[in-house]
């Protein structure tokens, strides 16, 4: 009886201890498996011939890829973070979000540019929906329906 009016106290929206809705989308952790499997390959060739270890550049710039780029969604905006930045956007500075036809997403600012966000798809915009606090519209319709179910 006692977890059941925990529960009930942390769904109302006025409870001071809930937390702000917040998505992140990033590359999954495990594809820095690909990147050591990259790298085990790469040794026979990089110490074959001197000066050849340059080419382990490539998998470390793909785990620091792989580590540092991510998109941030909160109440307040999004956050994009690439290798080589970190830009915020304001909902208030976006007009809406463009498709790709790779299923990539892109946030249209108010002064008509794009910013792509990496590792968000189209599968994603109805957690965006809810993120933004009705600020973006779902265009699948998930939000829709869990509203009129309320």
């Amino acid at each position: 009886m006692h977890h059941q009016r925990v529960a009930e106290a942390a769904e109302t929206p006025e409870s001071p201890d809930r937390e702000p809705p917040k998505a992140v989308f990033r590359v999954p952790g495990t594809a820095l498996l690909a990147v050591a499997v990259l790298a085990l390959c790469v040794s026979p060739v990089a110490w074959s011939v001197p000066g050849l270890q340059a080419l382990y550049l490539i998998p470390i710039g793909l785990a620091v890829w792989i580590v540092r780029t991510r998109t941030t969604a909160t109440a307040e905006g999004i956050t994009v973070r690439t290798v080589s930045g970190r830009r915020e956007l304001p909902w208030s500075d976006m007009k809406g979000l463009a498709l790709t036809e790779r299923s990539g997403v892109h946030a249209v600012l108010t002064d008509d540019t794009t910013v792509a966000l990496p590792a968000v798809r189209t599968r994603h915009l109805p957690v965006l929906s809810l993120v933004s606090g009705g600020r973006l519209a779902d265009p699948s319709g998930v939000t829709d329906e869990q509203n009129t179910e309320d």
